[in-house]
C-alpha cells in the first residue's frame, strides 16, 4: 500500500494430509484468503515453498499452475460462480472440456456427479430456476466433475439459510468419507465444527491449529 509492504502471510508452515477435513478462520485480513488462494493455485507465494501431492508448484508458469488447477483441485465459492445461459448439466461439465473430454464422456460424468449431490431431476434446469441450496449442490458437483484430490470451499454456506447450510455440509462431509481432502473457509463456528481439524489465523499467522473432537 503505498511505499509501506504488507505481508499477508508471515512464515505459515503446515501440512494437510490427504483426505482431511480442514476449516480455515479468521477475522478478515487474517491472511486466509489469501492461504486458500495459494493452496487453490490461484496465487503464487514471493517466498516458501508449496508441495501439493509431492510436486513443487510454487514455482511454475500461469499455465502450468491453469494444468495442476483444473487436475487437483475443485473449487467451490459463496457466490456459487455458474454460468446463467448454460444448463445445470452443461455447468457441471464445463471442467471437462478444458481437461479434454468428448462431449459424450462429459455428459455422463456430469450426470453422475450430479446425482450424486442429489439434483438428478434438475439437469436441465438454469441456475435463475434454481434454489440457494440446489445452486450451490450444482456448484459442489462441479468441482467434483475432475475427480479432484482437493475440495476448496470459500464461504460456501454464506448466502444459504442453516437448514440448507446444514445440507450443503452432510454433502461436504460424504465427500470427505469418499477420500477428498476438503479445506473450507469459513467464519462461522457452527460450520467450521463439521471439519476435523481448525486452523485460526491472524495478522497473517498460524495462531491455533486444533482437532475438533
Amino acid at each position: 500500500m503505498g511505499s509501506q509492504l504488507i505481508a499477508a502471510l508471515r512464515g505459515v508452515s503446515l501440512t494437510i494430509h490427504r483426505n482431511e477435513y480442514v476449516a480455515l478462520m479468521g477475522p478478515s485480513g487474517s491472511g486466509k484468503s489469501t492461504l486458500m488462494n495459494i493452496l487453490g493455485c490461484l496465487d503464487t507465494p514471493t517466498s516458501g515453498s508449496y508441495i501439493l501431492n509431492g510436486t513443487e508448484v510454487s514455482t511454475m508458469s500461469d499455465d502450468e499452475l491453469a494444468f495442476v488447477r483444473n487436475k487437483e483441485i475443485g473449487f467451490v465459492f459463496q457466490t456459487f460462480n455458474l454460468l446463467p445461459r448454460l444448463s445445470s448439466l452443461e455447468n457441471v461439465a464445463l471442467p471437462m472440456v478444458y481437461a479434454g473430454l468428448g462431449k459424450t464422456e462429459r455428459l455422463q460424468r456430469a450426470q453422475e456427479v450430479m446425482e450424486m449431490v442429489g439434483l438428478k431431476d434438475r439437469m436441465h434446469h438454469k441456475p435463475n430456476e434454481l434454489s440457494g441450496g440446489q445452486r450451490q449442490r450444482v456448484a459442489i458437483a462441479r468441482a467434483l466433475v475432475n475427480n479432484p484430490s482437493i475440495i476448496l470451499a470459500d464461504e460456501p454456506t454464506g448466502n444459504l439459510d442453516t437448514k440448507t447450510s446444514y445440507e450443503i455440509m452432510n454433502i461436504f462431509e460424504t465427500i470427505n468419507k469418499g477420500g477428498n481432502t476438503v479445506i473450507l473457509v469459513t467464519h462461522e463456528e457452527d460450520i467450521a465444527r463439521h471439519a476435523r481439524r481448525v486452523l485460526r489465523l491472524r495478522d497473517g499467522a498460524v495462531e491455533t491449529d486444533t482437532q475438533n473432537v
